[in-house]
């Protein structure tokens, strides 16, 4: 008897073992492009890639000009910024891939930052009130509008959620440091000629604004 317990014992045991070091099935992974198109004959839609095979397996309408792009970090949603004058964002739902919702925010829209917890996505609009649209995920509806310096472009928000850095394309390059707790300017810090790009190091707390320059500034959170 004791000998036929062993055995069971040891078939589950391996059974178990066989479990799990079985690989899970893959789980498919989708990119996001935008495509903008060249004046006057501008484009109104994204690509979508599948990341496991690099094959295109949809094509989604949006509004005028898609240029920002940026997922939220449950993956359900894609908030993508359409850089005609009149200003909009499209939702798109990632599980049917279709656009789900549309948002009016400022003129001339291009980055996208959404916090780390999902319920905020920022948007820069160029337009001529230089503006960033603060929308709540779980509404889908603009729920402030925060006056940046001239000409905003890139968007990043820190680890924790409490900053959000905007490069201000501009000659005289800035970059405004908005408080998420209040939806303020908080800082705006001078750095080169024309800054566009900007990213946050996770494990760092710096701010890295890129810019059409061969000079680079580091900024403290």
């Amino acid at each position: 008897m004791k000998s036929k317990g062993n055995r069971s014992i040891a078939a589950v045991t391996v059974l178990a073992l066989a479990w799990l070091v079985t690989p899970a099935p893959a789980v498919a992974q989708n990119a996001y492009i935008t495509n903008q198109g060249v004046y006057p004959n501008f484009s109104n839609n994204v690509t979508v890639i599948d990341t496991t095979t690099n094959n295109v397996v949809a094509t989604i309408d949006v509004g005028l000009a898609p240029v920002g792009v940026a997922v939220t970090p449950d993956g359900r949603k894609v908030y993508v910024a359409n850089r005609a004058v009149s200003g909009t964002v499209s939702v798109i739902d990632t599980a049917t891939n279709t656009v789900s919702a549309t948002i009016a925010v400022g003129s001339n829209p291009v980055g996208v930052a959404v916090t780390p917890d999902g319920s905020k996505v920022y948007v820069a609009s160029q337009g001529r009130h230089s503006t960033v649209s603060v929308l709540d995920t779980a509404t889908n509806t603009v729920s402030t509008t925060i006056d940046v310096n001239p000409t905003p472009f890139g968007v990043a928000v820190t680890p924790d959620g409490s900053k959000v850095y905007v490069a201000n394309e501009a000659v005289n390059g800035t970059v405004s440091v908005i408080d998420t707790a209040t939806n303020a300017v908080s800082a705006t810090v001078a750095v080169g000629r024309h800054p566009v790009g900007v990213a946050v190091k996770p494990d760092s707390p710096s701010a890295l604004p890129s810019r059409r320059t061969a000079a680079r500034s580091m900024l403290p959170t």
